[in-house]
């Protein structure tokens, strides 16, 4: 390649150009094959399922509720009806007074541990209260978030658009004052190495490999004309 090379100077100008219309290309195809709605709609999903069994597990401990409470209304009243009898006078056995009397017991220590059990269930179903509004309140989030993103995302497709055009312009302005052989290799290099052909070489150091050039391998750069590579990436190196 001759010596003196056209474009060299500018190479880092037209590397940055072409990195943010990269950049503004992989946003464009996230965009637009759906990804970032994709992901918000599984996370929507995932939190209503979470919902929808906590639900489920409010709605059991109501119905548990409901049956605990009617079985100590139910134990109540039998328990109420044994004392009436126990002290009504209508028994007057001993045997039968104490058998009542025993019942009675049985039954208060039945309604006891009903209590009991309902209690759990009443704590059960403050706890299911909080999280049944927390999960809501995500669900409620992530539909707004999703409704956002559906319109943002239109938004943000068009912005895109103009700015690659516009940084597009700028490129095809800016190549002309290339030398055909150098654009062919900062292309070539661009395609092998991630979209990274040309790097800035500062403190010794190549800014594409972060590989830390010889002393004698730099004194030997300094002292080279036309286009310098990296004796580690072989990019095209512009010294800083």
């Amino acid at each position: 390649m001759a010596m003196a090379v056209k474009g060299l100077d500018r190479l880092l100008e037209l590397q940055d150009l072409d990195l943010s219309m990269d950049r503004l290309r992989s946003r464009q195809g996230v965009l637009e094959s759906g990804q970032v709605v994709g992901v918000t709609r599984q996370r929507l999903d995932e939190a209503e399922a979470r919902l929808g069994e906590l639900r489920l597990a409010l709605d059991a401990v109501e119905r548990e509720s409901r049956r605990l409470d009617g079985d100590i209304d139910s134990l109540t009243r039998k328990a109420q009806a044994e004392e009436q009898r126990l002290y009504d006078g209508s028994v007057a056995n001993p045997k039968e007074l104490a058998a009542i009397q025993h019942e009675v017991a049985s039954l208060r220590a039945r309604r006891s541990r009903v209590e009991d059990e309902l209690l759990d269930q009443m704590e059960r179903k403050e706890e299911l209260d909080e999280r049944v509004a927390s999960a809501q309140a995500e669900v409620q989030e992530l539909r707004d978030r999703l409704t956002e993103i559906l319109g943002e995302s239109a938004a943000e497709l068009a912005e895109i658009g103009r700015s690659l055009a516009s940084r597009g312009d700028e490129r095809r302005s800016l190549v002309h004052e290339f030398d055909p052989e150098l654009l062919e290799l900062y292309e070539d290099l661009r395609r092998q190495k991630k979209g990274v052909g040309a790097a800035a070489l500062g403190d010794g150091v190549c800014q594409g490999c972060h590989q830390k050039l010889s002393a004698m391998e730099l004194d030997r750069l300094k002292h080279t004309e036309g286009v310098k590579r990296c004796e580690y990436c072989r990019r095209i190196l512009i010294f800083a």
